[in-house]
């Protein structure tokens, strides 16, 4: 049975039979899974972004799990990290949670109990992502948007949004995951009496994807719906109408 929730998971466990059969059963719930066994190859992967969570385990080859985990929240403060390791002791779960963990699960484990605290987490950060109108930081794999301001934070990197761009991008985070029509947003956002056309809202969405997007001519977030409007995506997806 999958789930509505599917995310982008990145699995660092350094066993193969484990490593698999995570890889399996996470697949099925249907969400996206890549496996790493290696700490310091994992990192480098954690730290490029667009992951939704990471399960990770604390013995590893290259970096362990806790500096894995200590290392990555100085960059990224917001991915959930779930501990599934045979270190068990009390002291080795606050360990993980003093490095940044959002959950601790200890080997041997119960699988509907993974599953069910991967979805937790998942649902939590959801709701912590979700734009409110006026409110709020909108993650878009490495780019951060401060609801508030305006700002858009990549990689370190602090971009002003003009206030076109800005309402465009909030109006379409409230109704994420929907297409909106471009007659649409040029009545909320330019107002019902303007004059641009719907081309001026084409300029407008190439300049934020210039700003949220890894790669603008192949976004993986905002994505045209050829003929009818734009959709601001609920997780990365591959270039869809454009």
């Amino acid at each position: 049975m999958t789930t509505a929730l599917a995310a982008r998971l990145l699995v660092v466990e350094d066993d193969p039979d484990i490593a698999e059969a995570l890889r399996i059963n996470l697949a099925h719930e249907g969400h996206l899974v890549q496996v790493c066994g290696d700490g310091a190859q994992a990192l480098a992967l954690a730290e490029v972004g667009g992951f939704d969570l990471v399960v990770l385990d604390v013995m590893l080859p290259g970096l362990d799990g806790f500096e894995f985990c200590a290392r990555l929240r100085t960059v990224d403060v917001d991915t959930p990290i779930l501990f599934l390791s045979a270190l068990g002791s009390t002291a080795d779960r606050v360990r993980g949670l003093q490095a940044g963990g959002d959950d601790y699960l200890a080997k041997p484990f119960d699988l509907r109990e993974l599953l069910a605290r991967v979805a937790a987490l998942l649902r939590r950060r959801e709701r912590a992502a979700t734009p409110v109108y006026g409110r709020g930081v909108l993650r878009l794999g490495a780019a951060r948007v401060d609801l508030k301001s305006g700002e858009v934070v990549v990689d370190g990197v602090t971009h002003r949004l003009s206030g076109k761009e800005f309402d465009i991008l909030r109006y379409l985070a409230e109704r994420r995951g929907q297409v909106v029509r471009r007659g649409e947003l040029l009545d909320k956002v330019w107002g019902p009496q303007a004059d641009p056309t719907e081309r001026t809202v084409d300029n407008f969405v190439m300049k934020l994807r210039r700003v949220i997007e890894a790669d603008p001519s192949d976004p993986r977030w905002l994505h045209t719906h050829r003929g009818i409007g734009y959709r601001l995506a609920v997780t990365p997806e591959p270039r869809s109408s454009t």
